[in-house]
Protein backbone atom coordinates (compact mmCIF):
# COMPACT_ATOMS: atom_id res chain seq x y z
CA UNK A 1 0.00 0.00 0.00
CA UNK A 2 1.07 3.78 -0.46
CA UNK A 3 0.92 6.52 2.06
CA UNK A 4 -2.49 7.05 1.23
CA UNK A 5 -3.19 3.48 2.24
CA UNK A 6 -4.39 2.99 -1.13
CA UNK A 7 -3.14 0.19 -4.22
CA UNK A 8 -4.36 0.18 -7.80
CA UNK A 9 -3.46 -3.15 -9.53
CA UNK A 10 -4.18 -3.16 -12.95
CA UNK A 11 -5.52 -6.85 -14.78
CA UNK A 12 -5.74 -7.93 -17.46
CA UNK A 13 -9.36 -9.25 -17.21
CA UNK A 14 -11.28 -9.53 -14.28
CA UNK A 15 -13.90 -12.28 -13.17
CA UNK A 16 -16.76 -12.12 -10.35
CA UNK A 17 -17.64 -7.87 -10.64
CA UNK A 18 -20.29 -6.62 -9.96
CA UNK A 19 -20.81 -5.65 -13.76
CA UNK A 20 -19.72 -7.29 -16.54
CA UNK A 21 -16.36 -6.65 -18.13
CA UNK A 22 -14.05 -7.14 -20.72
CA UNK A 23 -10.46 -5.97 -21.21
CA UNK A 24 -7.47 -4.28 -18.84
CA UNK A 25 -8.99 -3.55 -15.14
CA UNK A 26 -7.66 -1.03 -13.17
CA UNK A 27 -8.89 -2.33 -9.28
CA UNK A 28 -8.22 0.07 -6.63
CA UNK A 29 -7.84 -1.00 -3.00
CA UNK A 30 -8.27 1.58 -0.45
CA UNK A 31 -8.01 0.09 3.00
CA UNK A 32 -9.27 -3.08 3.39
CA UNK A 33 -12.13 -2.26 0.77
CA UNK A 34 -11.99 -2.32 -2.91
CA UNK A 35 -12.56 1.43 -3.77
CA UNK A 36 -13.00 1.09 -7.46
CA UNK A 37 -13.00 -1.06 -10.34
CA UNK A 38 -12.55 0.96 -14.32
CA UNK A 39 -11.35 0.48 -17.56
CA UNK A 40 -8.14 0.73 -17.98
CA UNK A 41 -6.52 3.08 -20.35
CA UNK A 42 -3.21 1.48 -20.80
CA UNK A 43 -2.76 -1.88 -21.16
CA UNK A 44 -1.64 -4.71 -18.53
CA UNK A 45 1.98 -5.20 -17.86
CA UNK A 46 1.80 -7.76 -15.46
CA UNK A 47 -0.67 -9.97 -17.49
CA UNK A 48 -2.99 -11.18 -14.17
CA UNK A 49 -6.26 -12.64 -14.21
CA UNK A 50 -8.78 -10.98 -10.93
CA UNK A 51 -11.20 -12.81 -9.34
CA UNK A 52 -12.64 -12.94 -5.92
CA UNK A 53 -10.66 -15.16 -2.92
CA UNK A 54 -12.41 -18.60 -2.72
CA UNK A 55 -14.03 -19.79 0.29
CA UNK A 56 -14.02 -23.26 2.15
CA UNK A 57 -17.24 -23.35 3.68
CA UNK A 58 -16.33 -26.44 5.24
CA UNK A 59 -13.51 -28.04 6.68
CA UNK A 60 -11.64 -29.55 9.63
CA UNK A 61 -8.04 -27.76 10.46
CA UNK A 62 -6.04 -31.00 9.75
CA UNK A 63 -2.50 -29.52 9.14
CA UNK A 64 -1.24 -33.09 7.76
CA UNK A 65 -3.47 -34.84 5.42
CA UNK A 66 -4.79 -38.68 6.64
CA UNK A 67 -3.18 -40.45 3.83
CA UNK A 68 0.19 -39.66 5.74
CA UNK A 69 -1.25 -41.98 8.24
CA UNK A 70 -2.62 -44.87 6.25
CA UNK A 71 -6.15 -43.56 6.38
CA UNK A 72 -7.07 -43.50 3.13
CA UNK A 73 -9.13 -46.25 1.06
CA UNK A 74 -11.37 -46.59 3.55
CA UNK A 75 -15.36 -45.35 3.85
CA UNK A 76 -16.25 -42.53 6.27
CA UNK A 77 -17.43 -45.01 9.06
CA UNK A 78 -13.63 -46.82 9.67
CA UNK A 79 -11.46 -44.07 8.22
CA UNK A 80 -12.54 -41.65 11.43
CA UNK A 81 -11.29 -43.82 13.91
CA UNK A 82 -7.61 -43.42 12.14
CA UNK A 83 -8.01 -39.80 13.70
CA UNK A 84 -6.57 -40.49 16.89
CA UNK A 85 -3.12 -41.93 15.54
CA UNK A 86 -2.11 -38.02 14.78
CA UNK A 87 -0.40 -36.94 18.20
CA UNK A 88 -1.01 -34.12 19.74
CA UNK A 89 1.01 -30.80 18.93
CA UNK A 90 1.51 -27.06 19.49
CA UNK A 91 -2.00 -25.87 18.29
CA UNK A 92 -0.86 -22.36 16.88
CA UNK A 93 1.57 -24.31 14.60
CA UNK A 94 -1.08 -26.87 13.44
CA UNK A 95 -3.48 -24.12 13.03
CA UNK A 96 -0.62 -21.89 11.47
CA UNK A 97 -0.10 -24.49 8.86
CA UNK A 98 -3.43 -25.70 8.20
CA UNK A 99 -4.07 -21.73 7.27
CA UNK A 100 -0.87 -21.48 5.04
CA UNK A 101 -1.77 -24.39 3.31
CA UNK A 102 -5.37 -22.48 2.73
CA UNK A 103 -4.15 -19.62 1.41
CA UNK A 104 -1.74 -21.34 -1.11
CA UNK A 105 -4.46 -23.52 -2.68
CA UNK A 106 -6.32 -19.53 -3.18
CA UNK A 107 -8.66 -19.46 -0.03
CA UNK A 108 -9.01 -16.63 1.98
CA UNK A 109 -12.01 -17.68 4.25
CA UNK A 110 -12.36 -21.48 5.28
CA UNK A 111 -14.22 -22.80 8.06
CA UNK A 112 -12.66 -25.25 10.71
CA UNK A 113 -15.19 -27.76 12.03
CA UNK A 114 -13.15 -28.62 14.98
CA UNK A 115 -13.49 -32.12 15.62
CA UNK A 116 -9.78 -32.93 16.68
CA UNK A 117 -8.81 -30.82 19.40
CA UNK A 118 -4.80 -31.09 20.35
CA UNK A 119 -5.74 -31.27 24.14
CA UNK A 120 -2.55 -29.52 25.84
CA UNK A 121 -4.69 -27.03 27.22
CA UNK A 122 -8.27 -26.16 27.75
CA UNK A 123 -10.64 -25.53 24.41
CA UNK A 124 -10.74 -21.64 25.32
CA UNK A 125 -7.15 -21.54 25.18
CA UNK A 126 -6.60 -23.38 22.56
CA UNK A 127 -9.00 -21.65 20.87
CA UNK A 128 -7.05 -18.35 20.81
CA UNK A 129 -4.02 -20.16 19.72
CA UNK A 130 -6.30 -21.15 16.52
CA UNK A 131 -7.63 -17.55 16.06
CA UNK A 132 -4.00 -16.37 16.59
CA UNK A 133 -2.64 -18.47 13.74
CA UNK A 134 -5.67 -16.78 11.55
CA UNK A 135 -4.52 -13.38 11.89
CA UNK A 136 -0.91 -14.32 11.88
CA UNK A 137 -1.57 -16.16 8.21
CA UNK A 138 -4.61 -13.47 7.08
CA UNK A 139 -7.21 -15.36 6.60
CA UNK A 140 -10.83 -15.06 7.82
CA UNK A 141 -12.41 -18.53 9.41
CA UNK A 142 -15.21 -20.05 10.99
CA UNK A 143 -14.28 -21.95 14.45
CA UNK A 144 -17.45 -24.86 14.88
CA UNK A 145 -16.98 -26.10 18.56
CA UNK A 146 -17.39 -29.71 18.01
CA UNK A 147 -20.36 -31.88 20.29
CA UNK A 148 -21.29 -35.53 20.02
CA UNK A 149 -22.63 -37.76 23.05
CA UNK A 150 -23.18 -40.90 21.14
CA UNK A 151 -22.16 -43.43 18.39
CA UNK A 152 -18.92 -43.34 18.89
CA UNK A 153 -17.94 -46.47 17.31
CA UNK A 154 -21.25 -46.89 14.63
CA UNK A 155 -24.37 -45.94 14.29
CA UNK A 156 -27.11 -47.75 16.43
CA UNK A 157 -24.80 -48.17 20.06
CA UNK A 158 -21.14 -49.49 20.30
CA UNK A 159 -21.61 -51.74 23.13
CA UNK A 160 -21.94 -55.02 21.44
CA UNK A 161 -19.16 -54.26 18.79
CA UNK A 162 -17.07 -52.92 21.30
CA UNK A 163 -17.66 -56.07 23.21
CA UNK A 164 -16.81 -58.84 20.12
CA UNK A 165 -13.39 -56.79 19.64
CA UNK A 166 -10.39 -59.15 21.00
CA UNK A 167 -9.33 -58.31 24.56
CA UNK A 168 -6.23 -56.39 23.87
CA UNK A 169 -7.68 -54.34 20.84
CA UNK A 170 -10.95 -53.94 23.38
CA UNK A 171 -8.90 -51.78 25.78
CA UNK A 172 -7.35 -49.73 23.72
CA UNK A 173 -9.98 -49.13 21.52
CA UNK A 174 -11.88 -48.11 24.81
CA UNK A 175 -9.19 -46.41 26.15
CA UNK A 176 -8.71 -43.87 23.43
CA UNK A 177 -11.79 -43.25 21.50
CA UNK A 178 -14.64 -44.45 24.37
CA UNK A 179 -14.78 -41.37 26.90
CA UNK A 180 -17.81 -39.63 28.66
CA UNK A 181 -19.02 -36.16 26.80
CA UNK A 182 -20.12 -33.19 28.26
CA UNK A 183 -23.73 -32.40 28.96
CA UNK A 184 -25.99 -30.35 26.60
CA UNK A 185 -25.95 -27.75 29.01
CA UNK A 186 -21.94 -27.73 29.04
CA UNK A 187 -21.37 -27.89 25.65
CA UNK A 188 -23.14 -24.62 25.11
CA UNK A 189 -21.63 -23.10 28.25
CA UNK A 190 -18.37 -24.10 26.67
CA UNK A 191 -19.16 -22.13 23.43
CA UNK A 192 -19.90 -19.37 25.28
CA UNK A 193 -16.18 -19.79 27.10
CA UNK A 194 -14.39 -20.50 23.47
CA UNK A 195 -16.85 -17.14 22.16
CA UNK A 196 -15.08 -15.12 25.10
CA UNK A 197 -11.62 -16.22 24.53
CA UNK A 198 -11.16 -16.40 20.63
CA UNK A 199 -14.54 -14.42 19.00
CA UNK A 200 -13.85 -11.08 17.09
CA UNK A 201 -13.61 -9.87 13.53
CA UNK A 202 -12.73 -12.35 10.89
CA UNK A 203 -12.33 -15.41 13.28
CA UNK A 204 -16.56 -16.61 13.83
CA UNK A 205 -17.29 -18.73 16.32
CA UNK A 206 -19.97 -21.06 16.01
CA UNK A 207 -22.13 -24.20 17.17
CA UNK A 208 -21.05 -27.32 16.10
CA UNK A 209 -22.61 -30.58 16.49
CA UNK A 210 -21.11 -33.61 14.72
CA UNK A 211 -24.40 -34.95 12.79
CA UNK A 212 -27.73 -36.17 13.98
CA UNK A 213 -26.09 -39.83 14.21
CA UNK A 214 -23.39 -38.50 16.71
CA UNK A 215 -25.72 -35.97 18.79
CA UNK A 216 -28.69 -36.73 21.08
CA UNK A 217 -32.22 -35.23 20.52
CA UNK A 218 -31.28 -33.07 23.86
CA UNK A 219 -28.36 -31.61 22.55
CA UNK A 220 -29.71 -30.87 19.18
CA UNK A 221 -32.57 -29.13 20.63
CA UNK A 222 -29.79 -26.92 23.23
CA UNK A 223 -28.32 -25.74 20.26
CA UNK A 224 -31.56 -25.03 18.15
CA UNK A 225 -32.39 -22.75 21.25
CA UNK A 226 -28.82 -21.29 22.06
CA UNK A 227 -28.24 -20.38 18.39
CA UNK A 228 -32.17 -18.80 18.18
CA UNK A 229 -31.12 -16.99 21.72
CA UNK A 230 -27.70 -15.74 20.62
CA UNK A 231 -27.82 -15.76 16.82
CA UNK A 232 -24.85 -17.65 16.31
CA UNK A 233 -24.48 -19.69 13.64
CA UNK A 234 -24.73 -23.78 14.03
CA UNK A 235 -22.06 -25.69 11.38
CA UNK A 236 -23.18 -29.78 11.00
CA UNK A 237 -22.63 -32.97 8.84
CA UNK A 238 -25.67 -34.21 7.95
CA UNK A 239 -26.54 -37.69 5.40
CA UNK A 240 -22.75 -38.27 4.27
CA UNK A 241 -23.05 -41.63 3.96
CA UNK A 242 -25.45 -43.98 2.99
CA UNK A 243 -25.32 -45.44 6.24
CA UNK A 244 -25.89 -42.54 7.91
CA UNK A 245 -29.35 -42.82 5.77
CA UNK A 246 -30.23 -46.16 6.59
CA UNK A 247 -29.69 -45.05 10.33
CA UNK A 248 -31.84 -42.11 10.01
CA UNK A 249 -34.94 -43.13 8.63
CA UNK A 250 -34.61 -45.84 11.23
CA UNK A 251 -34.06 -43.82 14.09
CA UNK A 252 -36.67 -40.99 12.54
CA UNK A 253 -39.35 -42.63 10.48
CA UNK A 254 -41.02 -39.31 10.16
CA UNK A 255 -38.12 -37.68 8.53
CA UNK A 256 -34.73 -36.75 9.88
CA UNK A 257 -34.92 -33.51 8.24
CA UNK A 258 -38.73 -33.05 9.40
CA UNK A 259 -37.26 -33.62 12.99
CA UNK A 260 -34.64 -30.86 12.43
CA UNK A 261 -37.15 -28.73 11.58
CA UNK A 262 -39.47 -29.39 14.54
CA UNK A 263 -36.56 -28.49 17.14
CA UNK A 264 -35.68 -25.36 15.60
CA UNK A 265 -32.70 -26.03 13.94
CA UNK A 266 -33.58 -25.29 10.39
CA UNK A 267 -33.22 -21.69 9.85
CA UNK A 268 -30.58 -19.23 7.73
CA UNK A 269 -28.17 -19.51 10.78
CA UNK A 270 -27.50 -23.35 9.98
CA UNK A 271 -25.11 -24.68 7.39
CA UNK A 272 -25.05 -28.37 6.57
CA UNK A 273 -22.30 -30.13 5.20
CA UNK A 274 -22.66 -32.71 2.64
CA UNK A 275 -26.29 -33.45 2.22
CA UNK A 276 -25.43 -36.58 -0.59
CA UNK A 277 -28.06 -38.72 0.53
CA UNK A 278 -31.05 -35.94 1.37
CA UNK A 279 -33.85 -36.42 -0.88
CA UNK A 280 -35.79 -33.86 -2.90
CA UNK A 281 -38.50 -32.92 -0.23
CA UNK A 282 -35.67 -32.74 2.42
CA UNK A 283 -33.59 -30.19 0.24
CA UNK A 284 -37.15 -28.31 -0.34
CA UNK A 285 -37.67 -27.71 3.52
CA UNK A 286 -33.56 -27.22 3.27
CA UNK A 287 -34.47 -24.70 0.32
CA UNK A 288 -37.53 -22.90 2.54
CA UNK A 289 -35.74 -22.54 5.84
CA UNK A 290 -32.77 -20.75 3.90
CA UNK A 291 -30.25 -23.46 5.26
CA UNK A 292 -26.65 -23.08 3.44
CA UNK A 293 -25.52 -26.64 2.00
CA UNK A 294 -21.52 -27.32 1.39
CA UNK A 295 -21.10 -29.84 -1.47
CA UNK A 296 -17.78 -31.05 -0.68
CA UNK A 297 -16.91 -33.00 -3.86
CA UNK A 298 -13.69 -34.64 -3.82
CA UNK A 299 -13.28 -35.84 0.09
CA UNK A 300 -17.11 -37.57 -0.66
CA UNK A 301 -15.35 -39.30 -3.74
CA UNK A 302 -12.15 -39.74 -1.78
CA UNK A 303 -14.18 -41.70 0.85
CA UNK A 304 -16.84 -43.63 -1.45
CA UNK A 305 -19.58 -41.67 0.25
CA UNK A 306 -21.39 -40.97 -3.57
CA UNK A 307 -22.09 -37.72 -5.27
CA UNK A 308 -24.36 -34.70 -3.77
CA UNK A 309 -27.66 -34.07 -6.14
CA UNK A 310 -25.96 -30.68 -6.61
CA UNK A 311 -28.50 -29.85 -9.04
CA UNK A 312 -31.46 -31.05 -7.44
CA UNK A 313 -30.49 -28.51 -4.42
CA UNK A 314 -29.89 -26.07 -7.12
CA UNK A 315 -33.11 -26.75 -8.31
CA UNK A 316 -35.35 -26.72 -5.42
CA UNK A 317 -33.78 -23.65 -4.59
CA UNK A 318 -30.82 -24.32 -1.80
CA UNK A 319 -28.08 -22.23 -1.27
CA UNK A 320 -24.91 -23.98 -2.10
CA UNK A 321 -21.61 -23.27 -1.19
CA UNK A 322 -18.06 -24.88 -1.68
CA UNK A 323 -16.03 -26.94 0.58
CA UNK A 324 -12.98 -29.24 0.48
CA UNK A 325 -13.27 -30.98 3.86
CA UNK A 326 -9.31 -31.40 3.83
CA UNK A 327 -9.27 -33.94 0.69
CA UNK A 328 -9.21 -32.35 -2.21
CA UNK A 329 -9.01 -34.20 -5.34
CA UNK A 330 -5.21 -34.46 -5.33
CA UNK A 331 -4.81 -34.70 -1.25
CA UNK A 332 -4.22 -31.14 -1.26
CA UNK A 333 -6.33 -27.81 -0.28
CA UNK A 334 -6.08 -26.23 -4.47
CA UNK A 335 -9.13 -24.49 -4.27
CA UNK A 336 -9.10 -23.84 -8.07
CA UNK A 337 -9.14 -27.36 -8.99
CA UNK A 338 -11.86 -28.07 -6.40
CA UNK A 339 -14.01 -25.42 -7.71
CA UNK A 340 -13.70 -26.46 -11.86
CA UNK A 341 -14.13 -29.88 -10.60
CA UNK A 342 -17.22 -29.47 -8.34
CA UNK A 343 -18.13 -27.37 -11.34
CA UNK A 344 -18.09 -30.33 -13.99
CA UNK A 345 -19.56 -32.75 -12.05
CA UNK A 346 -22.73 -30.91 -10.70
CA UNK A 347 -23.53 -28.54 -13.66
CA UNK A 348 -25.42 -30.67 -15.81
CA UNK A 349 -25.09 -32.50 -18.94
CA UNK A 350 -25.60 -31.54 -23.09
CA UNK A 351 -27.29 -28.26 -23.16
CA UNK A 352 -29.27 -28.67 -20.03
CA UNK A 353 -26.85 -26.87 -18.13
CA UNK A 354 -28.13 -26.28 -14.40
CA UNK A 355 -25.77 -23.56 -13.75
CA UNK A 356 -23.25 -20.98 -15.32
CA UNK A 357 -19.86 -20.76 -14.65
CA UNK A 358 -20.15 -17.34 -13.36
CA UNK A 359 -22.83 -18.79 -10.98
CA UNK A 360 -21.16 -21.54 -9.65
CA UNK A 361 -18.43 -18.93 -9.05
CA UNK A 362 -20.75 -16.47 -7.61
CA UNK A 363 -22.22 -18.93 -5.19
CA UNK A 364 -19.18 -20.64 -4.21
CA UNK A 365 -17.88 -17.72 -2.48
CA UNK A 366 -21.17 -15.77 -1.79
CA UNK A 367 -22.79 -18.40 -0.39
CA UNK A 368 -19.90 -20.02 1.42
CA UNK A 369 -18.81 -16.21 2.80
CA UNK A 370 -21.61 -15.54 4.63
CA UNK A 371 -21.94 -19.37 6.59
CA UNK A 372 -18.36 -19.04 7.61
CA UNK A 373 -18.29 -15.36 8.60
CA UNK A 374 -21.76 -14.67 9.34
CA UNK A 375 -21.25 -11.67 7.48
CA UNK A 376 -22.43 -10.74 3.78
CA UNK A 377 -19.74 -8.12 3.31
CA UNK A 378 -18.10 -9.27 0.21
CA UNK A 379 -17.73 -11.75 -2.48
CA UNK A 380 -17.34 -9.73 -5.96
CA UNK A 381 -14.55 -7.52 -6.95
CA UNK A 382 -16.76 -4.54 -6.67
CA UNK A 383 -17.02 -0.87 -4.72
CA UNK A 384 -16.95 -0.88 -1.15
CA UNK A 385 -17.04 -4.84 -0.84
CA UNK A 386 -14.01 -6.65 1.31
CA UNK A 387 -11.17 -6.44 -1.04
CA UNK A 388 -10.33 -10.06 -0.97
CA UNK A 389 -9.10 -11.05 -4.02
CA UNK A 390 -7.09 -13.70 -5.95
CA UNK A 391 -4.30 -12.86 -8.52
CA UNK A 392 -3.73 -15.66 -11.30
CA UNK A 393 -0.60 -15.30 -13.60
CA UNK A 394 -3.17 -15.07 -17.01
CA UNK A 395 0.33 -15.02 -19.41
CA UNK A 396 0.80 -18.64 -18.06
CA UNK A 397 -3.17 -19.72 -17.81
CA UNK A 398 -3.43 -18.85 -21.38
CA UNK A 399 0.18 -20.01 -22.89
CA UNK A 400 -1.02 -20.80 -26.58
CA UNK A 401 -2.64 -17.48 -26.72
CA UNK A 402 -4.68 -18.39 -29.89
CA UNK A 403 -7.01 -15.91 -29.45
CA UNK A 404 -7.15 -12.67 -27.93
CA UNK A 405 -11.24 -12.61 -27.33
CA UNK A 406 -11.12 -15.92 -25.39
CA UNK A 407 -13.60 -15.66 -22.21
CA UNK A 408 -11.05 -15.68 -18.94
CA UNK A 409 -14.30 -17.42 -17.32
CA UNK A 410 -13.13 -20.39 -19.47
CA UNK A 411 -9.80 -20.60 -19.02
CA UNK A 412 -10.27 -20.04 -15.26
CA UNK A 413 -12.39 -23.44 -15.14
CA UNK A 414 -10.58 -25.37 -18.15
CA UNK A 415 -7.06 -24.85 -16.21
CA UNK A 416 -6.72 -22.99 -13.52
CA UNK A 417 -4.87 -24.76 -10.19
CA UNK A 418 -2.37 -23.08 -7.45
CA UNK A 419 -0.19 -23.26 -9.58
CA UNK A 420 -1.46 -19.89 -11.28
CA UNK A 421 -1.51 -18.39 -7.91
CA UNK A 422 0.68 -14.94 -7.97
CA UNK A 423 -0.97 -13.12 -5.29
CA UNK A 424 -3.32 -13.79 -2.73
CA UNK A 425 -5.17 -10.59 -0.97
CA UNK A 426 -7.70 -10.64 2.44
CA UNK A 427 -9.25 -7.28 3.90
CA UNK A 428 -6.31 -5.34 1.52
CA UNK A 429 -3.95 -7.72 3.08
CA UNK A 430 -1.33 -9.35 0.54
CA UNK A 431 -1.13 -12.97 2.36
CA UNK A 432 0.21 -15.01 -0.26
CA UNK A 433 2.46 -13.43 -3.09
CA UNK A 434 4.49 -15.95 -5.64
CA UNK A 435 3.98 -19.40 -3.56
CA UNK A 436 5.20 -17.39 -0.50
CA UNK A 437 3.23 -17.04 2.91
CA UNK A 438 4.16 -13.49 3.77
CA UNK A 439 3.27 -13.87 7.23
CA UNK A 440 4.55 -16.76 8.78
CA UNK A 441 7.61 -18.95 7.97
CA UNK A 442 5.56 -22.32 6.52
CA UNK A 443 8.35 -24.38 5.84
CA UNK A 444 9.80 -24.04 9.47
CA UNK A 445 5.88 -24.48 10.76
CA UNK A 446 6.03 -27.55 8.53
CA UNK A 447 9.42 -28.47 10.01
CA UNK A 448 7.74 -28.08 13.57
CA UNK A 449 4.49 -29.83 13.18
CA UNK A 450 6.34 -33.26 11.39
CA UNK A 451 8.80 -33.46 14.25
CA UNK A 452 6.20 -33.35 16.58
CA UNK A 453 3.83 -35.42 14.76
CA UNK A 454 7.14 -38.09 14.11
CA UNK A 455 7.78 -38.25 18.01
CA UNK A 456 4.42 -38.87 19.06
CA UNK A 457 3.38 -41.66 16.35
CA UNK A 458 6.21 -44.27 18.03
CA UNK A 459 3.85 -44.40 21.16
CA UNK A 460 0.58 -45.35 18.39
CA UNK A 461 1.70 -49.40 17.39
CA UNK A 462 -0.63 -50.87 20.06
CA UNK A 463 -3.66 -48.39 18.75
CA UNK A 464 -2.79 -49.36 15.03
CA UNK A 465 -2.92 -52.67 15.81
CA UNK A 466 -6.41 -52.38 17.26
CA UNK A 467 -7.74 -50.72 14.56
CA UNK A 468 -7.15 -53.06 12.12
CA UNK A 469 -9.57 -54.98 13.93
CA UNK A 470 -12.00 -52.27 14.60
CA UNK A 471 -11.89 -52.31 10.71
CA UNK A 472 -13.28 -55.83 10.05
CA UNK A 473 -15.73 -55.10 12.93
CA UNK A 474 -17.08 -51.68 11.69
CA UNK A 475 -17.34 -53.42 8.02
CA UNK A 476 -19.45 -56.42 9.65
CA UNK A 477 -21.80 -53.86 11.48
CA UNK A 478 -22.60 -52.23 8.27
CA UNK A 479 -22.43 -54.87 5.54
CA UNK A 480 -25.48 -56.89 5.12
CA UNK A 481 -25.62 -60.68 6.48
CA UNK A 482 -24.63 -63.34 3.36
CA UNK A 483 -27.46 -64.92 1.77
CA UNK A 484 -27.37 -68.53 1.41
CA UNK A 485 -27.05 -69.82 -2.94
Amino acid sequence: MSQDNSRTIVCAHAIGTARPSTGTQAITITGDRFSSIEPAAAPATDGLLAMPALVNAHDHGRPISTSSIGADAKPLESWLHYFALFPSVDPYLAAALTFANSALGGTGTVMVHYTRTQGLTDLPTEAAEVARAARDVGIRAGFAVSMKDRNPLVYGGSEALLAALPAEARSEIGRRLIYKPLSPADYMALVDDVAAAADGPGFNVQYGPNGVQWCSDELLQAVAQASQRTGRRVHMHLLETKYQRQWADTAYPNGVVRMLDDIGLLSPRLTLAHCVWARPEELELLAERGVTISVNTSSNLHLHSGLAPAIEMRKRGCSVALGIDGKALDDDDDALRELRLSYLLHAGTGFDRALTRQQALEAAVGNGRLAVTNVSDGGLIEAGSAADMLLLDWTALDNDALREDIEPINMLFSRATARHIRELIVGGRTIVRDDRVTGVDRSAIRHEVLSQMRSGMAKNATLLSALSALDQAVARHYLPEPHCC
